[in-house]
């Protein structure tokens, strides 16, 4: 695995890339991870007899994103646009599993 470096102290276009691409990785990682959790959500919900999308648990989760996007310099326009694609597609797992159309 490609040691990390901060940006700054990439001296050419390879060592940048190679860091790109550890992030990548790493962020495929947490989605998967946060997948995970996703279908451990599934059992509790269906146990609890909740359906798959909770509106106002999705804005908390978007809002939350935004703030943290703001706090780190990001804009949060395009986080709450990758967030909502993201829980959408959290949400359609749960729902494939539930059965709610």
């Amino acid at each position: 695995m490609t040691e990390s470096k901060q940006p700054e102290r990439c001296s050419d276009m390879t060592a940048l890339r190679a860091q790109i691409d550890r992030l990548d990785a790493e962020l495929v990682q947490m989605l998967a991870d946060r997948a995970g959790y996703i279908d451990r959500a599934i059992e509790l919900k269906q146990a609890n007899g909740w359906p798959a999308r909770i509106p106002e648990r999705v804005e908390e989760v978007v809002m939350n994103a935004r703030d943290h996007a703001a706090r780190t310099g990001l804009d949060p326009e395009l986080i709450e646009t990758l967030w909502r694609q993201l829980v959408d597609w959290s949400i359609a797992r749960e729902a494939r599993v539930i059965r709610e159309a």
